[in-house]
C-alpha cells in the first residue's frame, strides 16, 4: 500500500500495544522505501509529506494546516506527543544512568536486586564466592507525572509549527525534571553517605570519593548546579577543559562524567553510580496525550503525562558523597 492511499483515522491511536507511528508502520512499512528518495523517513513523516506539511526551516507552515482536512488532523497529536517527548529526551538525565530500561503494563513492578559477597580468590576446597539475584522485598512504585499546556486554537492556529514547538518541548522539559527528581532519589536512599575532609569541597575529596566505590567503577556523577560549578572551577579540571569543548560533556579527570541535576541543590549531595549496574528505569506507558480534544479545533488545553518508575539494582554501584557539613 502506498504511504498515499492509506486512510488516516484517530482509531490508529487506540491499539492495544501499539503507539500510533507503529500502527501507521504496519499499513506502510518503512523497508517498502530502501533505495528510495524516503529511505530514512518513518511512516508518520512520510504523512506529513504526503499533505505537504512542514514543520521545521524557513517554509514552515502555521498550525492550522493540520487541520486542513480530517485525515491531515489526525497527525497533530503525534506531532504534539514528538515535540514533547523532544522536550523530555533534550533535559533527562535517565541515558546517564539507565543499565536497563523496562516497559510493563502496570503501577508496580518487582525489580530484580543483585548482591555480591566474598573473594574471587578460592583457596583449594574453599566455599565458592556468589553473587546473589533475587526479586525485590518491596515492589518499585512507579509514578505518574502529568502536566496540561493550556491555549485554544484560536490563539495558536496562526502561529508557526516550529514555534508552537518550543512551547511543547518546554512542557517536556517540566515533565522531564520531576522524571530526574525521582531518579536521584531513588537511587540515593538509604544509602549511607561519606562527607568531605574540609569545610569546601576539594579535588581530593573527589577522588577519594571515586576510589570509594571499590566494588564496581564509578563513571557517572549526579550534582547540583552549584555544585557542578565548584567542582568545574577546581585548577584540577583545566586538563579537561578541551575535552568538554569537543563532545560538551564534563568529564573529571580520571573519567567520571559530570551530570547536572538540580533536584540535589538542596542537599549538595553528590550522586556517584556506575551506569552498567546501578539503576533500572521502569516505564508503564511513554509520553501519553489526550488525542480526543487534540482533534478538535475548540481543544483549550493540551494534557500529557508519562508513567515511570526506578529501582536500584545494585546496592555497591551506588555512593552519596555530603558537600555540606
Amino acid at each position: 500500500m502506498n504511504f498515499e492511499n492509506i486512510r488516516l483515522e484517530k482509531e490508529l491511536y487506540g491499539i492495544t500495544g501499539k503507539s500510533f507511528t507503529k500502527a501507521l508502520s504496519a499499513l506502510d512499512p518503512d523497508e517498502n522505501y530502501i533505495g528510495t528518495p524516503l529511505e530514512g523517513l518513518d511512516a508518520f513523516e512520510r504523512q506529513l509529506k504526503r499533505f505537504d506539511i512542514k514543520v521545521s526551516g524557513q517554509d514552515c507552515d502555521k498550525v492550522e494546516k493540520f487541520f486542513l482536512t480530517t485525515e491531515s488532523a489526525v497527525l497533530f497529536p503525534e506531532f504534539v506527543r514528538r515535540q514533547i517527548k523532544k522536550g523530555m529526551d533534550e533535559t533527562s538525565i535517565l541515558p546517564d544512568i539507565a543499565a536497563a530500561t523496562s516497559y510493563i503494563d502496570g503501577v508496580d513492578y518487582r525489580a530484580l536486586v543483585m548482591t555480591e559477597s566474598g573473594s574471587n580468590t578460592v583457596a583449594e576446597g574453599g566455599t565458592l564466592p556468589s553473587t546473589t539475584v533475587t526479586l525485590a522485598s518491596t515492589a518499585t512504585r512507579l509514578s505518574k507525572f502529568a502536566r496540561k499546556l493550556s491555549c485554544t486554537y484560536e490563539s495558536v492556529r496562526k502561529q508557526r509549527i516550529e514555534a508552537f514547538g518550543i512551547a511543547l518541548r518546554a512542557l517536556g522539559a517540566q515533565i522531564s525534571k520531576s522524571c530526574n527528581e525521582l531518579a536521584a532519589s531513588s537511587l540515593a536512599s538509604g544509602i549511607t553517605p561519606t562527607t568531605i575532609a574540609g569545610n569546601t569541597l576539594a579535588y581530593s575529596d573527589l577522588a577519594a570519593f571515586w576510589a570509594s566505590m571499590t566494588d564496581a567503577n564509578m563513571d557517572v556523577m549526579l550534582c547540583s548546579p552549584a555544585v557542578m560549578a565548584a567542582i568545574l572551577a577546581l585548577d584540577e579540571m583545566k586538563y579537561v577543559v578541551s575535552d568538554y569543548m569537543k563532545t560538551g560533556r564534563a568529564v573529571t579527570p580520571y573519567g567520571v562524567t559530570l551530570v547536572k541535576c538540580p533536584s540535589l541543590a538542596a542537599s549538595g549531595d553528590i550522586v556517584g553510580i556506575d551506569s552498567t549496574k546501578a539503576a533500572e528505569i521502569i516505564f508503564g506507558s511513554d509520553v501519553v496525550v489526550d488525542t480526543d480534544s487534540l482533534l478538535s479545533t475548540q481543544n483549550r488545553e493540551i494534557a500529557c503525562s508519562v508513567l515511570i518508575g526506578v529501582a536500584r539494582v545494585s546496592n555497591n554501584a551506588v555512593k552519596v558523597l555530603k558537600t555540606v557539613k
